[in-house]
């Protein structure tokens, strides 16, 4: 089996010098290997013995190899539209967001903003699909702490810590507040369906070429800690929406081995 060529010699000599473990072999022959993870991986996969060794990877990259929310770091706020909001990740607590604009109401619902570049990719977008008979609707945009907590606090009281979590985020920890997401529906629709939609089937198929992502795809709650969200779209920029969007995973990945 031939080592990852972008291993480091000073990484490959302690490499060596471990007990032998065939799984050590399989985990450095992974794409998304990270070298300082190495020993992470090896305890979360003796407590999932169940899980691929593709699986483990994942989830120890993006630190679901611990609870969610056990583990706070304030994110990189240097990464701009890149910047990384999860459940490991939050934003400072003196963050503000002076930059934003309404967005016109043939767009979205009323009373909505976002960040100017946001909201003109938006504009692109949404006239691109409108050429081909579809109609995009923002239903929610950018949120400031005190609305994000009225929320999630709502959440919790109607449904309980536990669901709220699984489609609420906390706040401090949602991409709402950072201004780079929009919740997109179309007329005649809702979250609960909106998968359903020919405008949700052009989303996925060409949101990226306008910048925004899929934030949080089918099957993915366990790295992303939030169950399928088809109406949630998060800007990163023309440029890192096509290489995400082509290597197919999500954005927590993508940011754990590219970015950090």
């Amino acid at each position: 089996t031939t080592i990852k060529t972008e291993l480091k010699d000073e990484e490959i000599k302690p490499l060596l010098e471990k007990e032998y473990n065939s799984n050590i072999v399989k985990f450095i022959t992974q794409k998304y290997f990270i070298y300082s993870n190495l020993d992470r991986y090896q305890n979360y996969y003796n407590k999932n013995p169940e899980k691929s060794v593709e699986e483990v990877i994942t989830m120890v990259n993006v630190e679901a190899d611990s609870e969610f929310y056990s583990n706070i770091k304030e994110t990189n706020m240097s990464k701009g539209n890149l910047t990384l909001v999860n459940k490991v990740y939050k934003l400072p607590d003196d963050y503000q967001i002076e930059d934003l604009k309404p967005i016109p109401i043939q767009f979205a619902y009323q009373g909505h903003k976002i960040t100017e570049e946001v909201l003109n990719h938006y504009v692109q977008m949404a006239n691109a699909a409108k050429k081909e008979g579809l109609t995009l609707i923002v239903t929610s945009s950018y949120r400031d702490y005190d609305f994000q907590k009225t929320l999630y606090n709502n959440y919790v009281n109607k449904n309980g810590k536990k669901d709220a979590d699984r489609f609420s985020a906390r706040p401090r920890h949602s991409e709402h507040e950072l201004g780079l997401a929009l919740d997109i529906v179309t007329y005649n629709s809702n979250m609960e369906n909106f998968d359903k939609t020919e405008e949700f089937q052009w989303l996925k198929n060409n949101c990226y070429k306008y910048g925004f992502i899929l934030r949080y795809p089918e099957g993915k709650e366990e790295v992303t800690g939030y169950m399928y969200e088809p109406w949630h779209y998060r800007y990163v920029g023309v440029e890192y929406a096509k290489k995400i969007y082509d290597e197919g995973i999500t954005f927590d990945e993508y940011y754990a081995y590219y970015l950090k």
